[in-house]
């Protein structure tokens, strides 16, 4: 025998449904209203990290119920990693305050004594990322190394701002997979500073810098003689950089040293990634993913962005997590190979 649902047990439901939204806004807007939310940038102004937590910075506010008031803070220093101390250990765990960092501030604890961090990457609140992407190794235009064959034949200095930095990592590691000669020289404070240093001759390119940053900062570069870009790193190729007759780094890596690489260029999953310090209420968090999240699908964020070139994939907070949770779950032995590579 069919049981007939009753149409006002629906309609009950879809009330009690709606009385529970309501009632989450309704707090989430009474938790915000007059308060401030600082957005920290873990790395120097004027790279493209410093230009994602500023797009997002104009228009959060938007999107988090009280519109609070929010401003963006640098907060350089070891390539991320003093920011992902500050989040981990000093910031208020309220809601009030999240960073945007190098992602490789979150893989430089699996690479060695996780005891010697003062962070633990699985145990942050994960807001999201603000894009997926590519990285590239290029030299400025004046230099005799063209292509990353003619890197494997002759030494090439290469700027940094600090070992453990993408700069530092996708250098090291194209030099095991690909025999190029690639030296780093550390120290600068950002790209904008490297690019500089190009220009006066101290070094001759960089490794590791995303699609986005170039075309944030240097998008006259792209598919012309100014720069000369050796190869693309991802999980897959990109077919812009295709195009413009980059070579991917699978190309030129061994069999035997693919699942290693795989693990390095893992964290552009999660390019841009945004932290908030462990044991942020679930409230608080549920609002600022979801923040985080639908303002990075606003039309007006979206067009500031191509704007600016800056591209936008945005991932949830919920899957950053799970995906740096795997990362930490990788085999012992392959974790060493890793290490080995991108440490020279």
């Amino acid at each position: 025998m069919q049981v007939k649902r009753s149409p006002y047990l629906a309609l009950a439901v879809v009330i009690s449904w709606l009385l529970l939204l309501s009632s989450h806004v309704a707090q989430a807007q009474d938790y915000y209203q007059g308060k401030t939310i600082t957005i920290i940038v873990g790395v120097d102004a004027g790279s493209g990290y410093d230009a994602y937590g500023r797009l997002l910075g104009r228009s959060l506010s938007r999107h988090v119920p009280g519109a609070p008031t929010v401003i963006v803070q640098n907060m350089p220093g070891a390539a991320s990693i003093k920011a992902a101390e500050y989040i981990y250990s000093i910031a208020p765990k309220d809601g009030t305050q999240f960073a945007i960092i190098f992602p490789n501030s979150l893989v430089d604890p699996l690479t060695g004594d996780l005891s010697k961090f003062r962070y633990d990457p699985t145990k942050f609140d994960y807001l999201g990322t603000a894009d997926v992407g590519t990285r590239l190794c290029y030299t400025i235009g004046s230099s005799k190394i063209r292509t990353l064959e003619d890197a494997r034949g002759a030494k090439v200095v290469l700027g940094s701002t600090a070992r453990s930095s993408p700069a530092s990592d996708y250098a090291l590691m194209t030099n095991a997979v690909a025999g190029t000669k690639f030296e780093v020289v550390t120290g600068y404070k950002g790209p904008a500073d490297i690019f500089l240093a190009m220009e006066r001759g101290e070094v001759e390119g960089m490794c590791g810098i995303d699609v986005s940053t170039v075309m944030a900062l240097r998008p006259e570069w792209l598919g012309s003689t100014k720069a000369h870009f050796l190869v693309q790193a991802g999980l897959e190729e990109n077919p812009k950089m295709t195009a413009l007759g980059i070579p991917s780094l699978w190309k030129f890596t061994p069999p035997e040293m693919r699942k290693a690489v795989e693990l390095v260029v893992s964290q552009q999953v999660f390019q841009r990634p945004y932290i908030a310090p462990p044991g942020t209420p679930a409230g608080p968090l549920a609002t600022l993913r979801k923040a985080f999240v639908d303002a990075h699908k606003d039309p007006a964020l979206l067009d500031e962005a191509q704007k600016m070139n800056l591209s936008i994939s945005v991932k949830g907070g919920e899957e950053v997590s799970a995906l740096v949770k795997q990362m930490y779950a990788s085999p012992k032995a392959l974790v060493e190979q890793m290490t080995r590579m991108i440490r020279g």
